[in-house]
């Protein structure tokens, strides 16, 4: 998600550089919207690892305790 957000501003910024329009919203709002479409793409990927790991820890904490 930030590799996407970093070319995303990279390609604006290059974008900005060419055209001379400092527009800081023209930056700001298209790195929102594909941090936002990559939340939505690997979103279940990351709370299924998050869970997984959750679980792990648990797991773990219980048989040092019980």
């Amino acid at each position: 998600m930030l590799i996407l957000g970093l070319v995303v501003g990279l390609i604006i910024s290059i974008f900005q550089a060419t055209t001379q329009i400092q527009e800081q919203t023209l930056a700001f709002v298209p790195k929102i919207v594909a941090v936002l479409l990559a939340l939505l793409l690997f979103g279940p990927w990351i709370i299924t690892k998050l869970v997984d790991f959750t679980t792990q820890i648990l797991g773990n904490l219980h048989m040092y305790i019980g």
